[in-house]
C-alpha cells in the first residue's frame, strides 16, 4: 500500500541511547481514509524504512536528518507491505 508518512515529537517516552520519541502518522497516499497514528523512537522507523522499503539512501538520509533535527518529518508516497502495515498496527481486524 503506497503511504505518506509523517512524525511529530512525542512525549510518551523518554530518549535513550540517542533515540527520539516521536508519534509516527501513517495515511493512504491515495487520499482516502484511513490515518492512523502509533508511538514509536526514531531509531525504530529509520530501522524499518531501511529494511522494508526501496527508498533510496540519499532518501532516507535526509529524511533522517529532518527527523533529528526537528522531529518534523515527512515522506510521500513509500510503500508498505501489508505485513508491515499489519505489524504496526495500522490493520486492525
Amino acid at each position: 500500500m503506497r503511504v505518506n508518512l509523517s512524525t511529530q515529537p512525542s512525549t510518551a517516552s523518554a530518549a535513550h541511547g540517542g533515540t527520539l520519541p516521536i508519534t509516527l502518522t501513517i495515511r493512504p497516499a491515495a487520499r482516502i481514509p484511513g490515518n492512523y497514528e502509533c508511538s514509536m523512537d526514531s531509531a525504530a522507523l529509520l530501522r524499518l524504512l531501511r529494511t522494508q522499503t526501496d527508498l533510496p539512501g540519499y532518501e532516507l538520509e535526509a529524511f533522517a536528518m529532518r527527523l533529528r533535527a526537528t522531529r518534523n518529518a515527512q515522506l510521500t508516497g513509500v510503500d508498505l507491505s501489508d505485513t508491515v502495515l499489519t505489524d504496526i498496527g495500522y490493520f486492525i481486524d
